[in-house]
């Protein structure tokens, strides 16, 4: 039982203490009405058949287990709500949570090589998993643990044998649900796993179905859900069986518990040892003790999925452990320095080192790189040497974990994230476009007015294209931007970087993956963007240098001067556009 238990989710109820702890409230208060339920009724049938009571002579009793009876419902109704109340509460805090994980750490659709199925899996049917989790599972532990306390109290005053026994008989009960429970958590893990894996391969081959038709490569891909279904298929049923028979057992027990109780309470009423009135209580509280372990036994499975589920989310949302390098005592102050503007005060890298967890080792090494207000520079380098590292540093995404980032003698370790981001402008080299209008699309730079958006759709050469949209700048262009070319979705993201006019701009191998003729217009177009701002402009080769004041190679995480380097490769398209 205490293994799904997970601390990270038990941190998470906080989110909704009011309602869960006015669950837990309910939850003592009908473990109170469950005895009277019992009293009464035992008293009603033992003054009928032996008292020789009439119903007029009972009507206190009845009137009162009525309002037992309503009160009981009323009460479980309210324990169920509360419970449903506070996981509504978590679970909106916990989505929103992780989306801005997403939308921050992941822009370019994964979050540490996790693929984008994956995380939309974590984020739907993950957070969904865990509604049962504090809805039901988190509140019936509440009542397993006052329910049979308040029971075996009042039975050790009547029938102390009987509860003796029962007293017994739960601590084997719970030894059956952690025997169950270790077998259950592992096959739902492996179920959520192959869960994980059909999510993330569907999401995947819809989003690539058009280049797969194109390919004729459809047939192949279905036959791979297939098989990758068929193994969820497998996983789920091994659980459902788990599940049933853990529920058998769970029932065997309870109802083994009873019968003992049953037959004590017959033999100690033929030996005159108990009345009617108390056995008869007795026989009725004996399943109303076994009845919220058996419900926390079923919920188990729910508790066992949420803790499986709340690996990848929590994974996603904490992202892995860095090691950044500390911030020193003389560093340490009681108010944020002032907010370093980029566009008048030099940003710098002084022998930063970044190093991801895990084997991929170190990434970043000694680099030393100047970025002068108001000029670009071009930062170059071969495929895998750290330059997108570079700018998620840049962007607060990373910490260094060794040397400092400042920017007019400011470190950025002291300045409020959100604050820094605002003067930032990034274009990354696959933008994300939304399915939304476009001009919503630009919007997300910053939020303005239609005119606005027209004359950044206008400076980024895309006014061809909006005259010939239907509706214009409020024609939807689909998921992925599906109604626009590799060109055109990187025109609107420099369009979002006009409209935003930020003092430090971001350029991420702007005109890769691109044709020669569409990268020259880029080039362009990037050279009015540049004008009056610091720009770092990212490249794998040397074909953009025109546009830049000064260019550093980067290579093997180090950054080299290139004068000493003759090998930089250099292309033509840009060269030709100057």
């Amino acid at each position: 039982m205490a293994a799904a238990l997970d601390r990270r989710l038990t941190r998470e109820s906080a989110a909704a203490r009011t309602p869960l702890t006015i669950a837990a409230a309910l939850g003592v208060v009908e473990a109170g009405l469950i005895v009277a339920q019992a009293v009464l009724l035992a008293t009603v049938i033992a003054g009928g058949a032996l008292g020789g009571r009439s119903l007029a002579s009972l009507r206190g009793e009845l009137i009162a287990l009525a309002a037992v009876l309503l009160a009981r419902a009323a009460v479980r109704s309210g324990f169920e709500l509360s419970g449903r109340v506070g996981a509504t509460r978590v679970l909106s805090e916990l989505r929103r949570r992780l989306v801005g994980r997403l939308l921050l750490d992941a822009p370019g659709g994964s979050v540490q090589g996790v693929s984008t199925g994956e995380l939309a899996a974590s984020a739907v049917a993950g957070v969904d998993t865990l509604e049962a989790y504090f809805a039901g599972y988190l509140p019936q532990l509440v009542l397993a643990s006052v329910v049979p306390v308040a029971v075996l109290g009042w039975v050790t005053t009547a029938d102390p044998l009987a509860a003796a026994i029962l007293a017994a008989t739960v601590p084997l009960l719970i030894l059956f649900m952690v025997l169950v429970g270790k077998g259950t958590e592992a096959q739902t893990r492996r179920r959520h796993a192959a869960l994980s894996r059909l999510s993330g391969h569907f999401l995947d081959v819809v989003t690539g179905l058009e280049t797969l038709r194109a390919y004729r490569r459809e047939g192949a891909q279905a036959v791979t859900l297939e098989r990758v279904g068929e193994d969820y298929r497998h996983h789920t049923m091994r659980t459902l069986r788990i599940a049933f028979l853990s529920a058998l057992v769970l029932e065997l027990c309870a109802m083994l518990g009873t019968a003992v109780v049953a037959a004590t309470i017959g033999i100690e009423l033929c030996a005159g040892a108990l009345t009617l009135q108390a056995g008869l209580t007795v026989l009725l509280l004996a399943p109303e003790l076994y009845g919220p372990l058996r419900e926390v036994g079923q919920q188990f499975h729910a508790g066992a999925d949420a803790t499986a589920a709340a690996d990848r989310i929590f994974a996603a949302i904490e992202g892995p452990e860095r090691t950044p390098v500390a911030i020193t005592p003389a560093e340490l102050t009681d108010e944020r320095p002032p907010l370093p503007d980029p566009r008048r005060q030099a940003v710098r890298f002084w022998d930063v080192g970044f190093r991801y967890p895990g084997d991929r080792g170190q990434v970043l090494e000694q680099v030393w790189l100047s970025l002068e207000p108001g000029t670009t520079t071009l930062l170059a380098g071969p495929s895998g040497a750290g330059k997108s590292t570079i700018a998620r540093l840049l962007l607060g995404l990373e910490r260094p974990t060794a040397g400092r980032i400042r920017c007019g003698g400011t470190d950025l370790r002291a300045v409020d994230l959100n604050e820094w981001r605002a003067q930032i402008a990034w274009v990354p080299q696959r933008p994300t476009m939304f399915a939304a209008t476009l001009a919503d699309n630009v919007r997300l730079g910053r939020d303005a007015g239609d005119a606005a958006v027209r004359a950044a759709l206008d400076a980024a050469g895309l006014r061809e294209l909006v005259d010939a949209l239907d509706d214009g700048i409020e024609t939807r262009i689909g998921e992925g931007g599906r109604r626009l070319s590799a060109g055109q979705a990187q025109r609107v993201s420099l369009a979002r970087a006009f409209l935003r006019d930020a003092s430090l701009l971001l350029l991420d191998e702007p005109t890769a993956h691109l044709d020669p003729e569409t990268a020259t217009d880029i080039a362009a177009t990037l050279r009015r963007l540049l004008k009056g701002r610091t720009v770092l402009l990212i490249a794998h080769d040397r074909s953009l240098e025109s546009l830049a004041d000064e260019v550093v190679w980067l290579e093997d995480g180090r950054t080299r001067d290139t004068s000493t380097i003759s090998s930089i490769p250099r292309s033509t398209p840009v060269e030709r556009a100057a």
